[in-house]
């Protein structure tokens, strides 16, 4: 005799990162772990740990609690330090507590994971 059953939805909601990925079509998922700072370092400066979500081979999408805006520098570097690199802000888009953030790097990264 079949019987019913109900099972849980999966989350249909999207990041916010993945929604501003759709703007970068070279993206590329990953997850990578970093520490983010403003660059250059002043005393005090803001920081924090985030994970890249995506990936081109000349930007890094991520989330950041951070109050960040188009054109700030920033300075990524995963704990190994085989990613150490400097960003600036290319695109960012607001969301509730965390903002996406597009970053495009300032010099080539040779180590960088997503080539062309």
């Amino acid at each position: 005799m079949p019987r019913s059953a109900i099972a849980p939805a999966r989350s249909s909601r999207e990041s916010s990162t993945a929604k501003l990925a759709k703007f970068f079509p070279e993206a590329t998922p990953t997850r990578i772990a970093v520490s983010l700072m403003r660059f250059p370092q002043e005393a005090g400066a803001a920081s924090e740990s985030t994970v890249i979500e995506y990936g081109t081979p000349r930007e890094v999408l991520f989330a950041s609690a951070l109050p960040l805006e188009f054109g700030d520098t920033l300075r990524l570097r995963n704990s190994d330090g085989t990613l150490d690199a400097e960003v600036r802000v290319v695109a960012v888009q607001y969301n509730t507590g965390r903002t996406a953030v597009a970053a495009r790097f300032t010099h080539e990264v040779s180590n960088w994971i997503v080539k062309p």
